[in-house]
This record gives C-alpha cells, structure tokens and sequence, in this order.
C-alpha cells in the first residue's frame, strides 16, 4: 500500500472510533486506534502511518515515539478531513 492511501485509510478510522474534544476537533487515543481489531487488519504499521501524517500535518499528536502501553492514553487529534 502507498503512503497517501494508508493515510486516508487512517481518517476514515479516527473518524469511525474518535470524538469530538474541547477544541471541536476529533480526536483518539492511540490505545483505542491500536487496540482495534479493524485498524490491526488495515495497518501493516500503524506508527509508521501516523508519523506520516504528522509531517503532512494531517494530525497531531504530543510525542516524539508512540509504544502500545505507554502511550495508550496520547490523544491523536484529526486536523485535516
């Protein structure tokens, strides 16, 4: 799969498992996203493709590495639809 494609892929799920925060914006933990048995099957690398957005400032999220279990609680905030 091409980059572009997984990143579509990865809004499509932020909006299928986020909610709205304070800001109006959407918004997910990177534990549900991780944890979600659809997200497994889509996403050969599910942190490869969210530092993929990143840099397209597609979303943002406040952490440099993102580790299942330690990082389960990082919001992942959806800044382009």
């Amino acid at each position: 799969m091409n980059v572009e494609h997984e990143i579509n892929l990865l809004k499509v799920e932020i909006k299928r498992l986020g909610e709205t925060n304070s800001d109006g914006q959407l918004s997910v933990t990177f534990g549900v996203l991780f944890n979600d048995d659809k997200c497994a099957n889509l996403f050969e690398a599910l942190v490869g493709t969210l530092k993929a957005a990143k840099r397209q400032k597609i979303v943002s999220y406040n952490s440099e590495l993102l580790l299942q279990g330690v990082h389960d609680n990082v919001p992942i905030i959806l800044l382009q639809e």
